[in-house]
């Protein structure tokens, strides 16, 4: 059994979070797509830095999967496995474009031994009940191009094509 619940923010949690999901998620994203490699010495404590302030938003959230039961026990001092999670932020619309208001999803993980089980679907319903106590009408998501896994499980769920991001290198062009 899975649960999810909110990452806290506070400093503990956060450096756990780090270590053991943010990492891994992108270390899995290095190795599968292309253009995403990180420096050999990740300094997560930066990470943890950067993601204390943005849990300290009133906009952004964070849920993580941890295995077994639900309990009280602060999320650091959990013995079991962290096994997925998700973040999204509020993109609030100009008033200039007639658009509404969007949360963007930002990072979505899942370790690939829970892959294929419905954990990401859980973690997909934190994001959406967040959305709906918020009043935001519409999600929104980046994803690699070459990330056919996660393609396919948005395109499952209803998302669509929006834009196109493009890069070129400067001295390219």
């Amino acid at each position: 059994m899975v649960h999810t619940r909110r990452l806290p923010a506070n400093e503990a949690a956060a450096r756990r979070f780090a270590e053991e999901l943010w990492l891994p998620y992108h270390r899995d994203l290095e190795a599968a797509v292309d253009d995403h490699e990180l420096v050999d010495d990740v300094p997560l404590e930066e990470e943890v830095e950067f993601r204390l302030d943005l849990l300290d938003s009133d906009t952004y959230r964070a849920w993580v999967a941890v295995e077994g039961d639900p309990t009280e026990e602060p999320l650091a001092d959990l013995s079991r496995e962290l096994v997925g999670f998700v973040t999204a932020n509020l993109d609030s619309c100009p008033p200039v474009f007639d658009r509404p208001d969007r949360l963007k999803i930002g990072d979505f993980y899942v370790q690939e031994s829970r892959r294929g089980d419905g954990l990401a679907g859980d973690l997909l319903d934190c994001v959406l009940e967040y959305a709906r106590e918020r009043g935001t009408p519409e999600l929104s998501l980046d994803v690699d191009a070459d990330n056919e896994r996660a393609l396919g499980f948005y395109e499952k769920v209803g998302f669509e094509p929006y834009r196109h991001h493009m890069t070129v290198p400067v001295e390219d062009v």
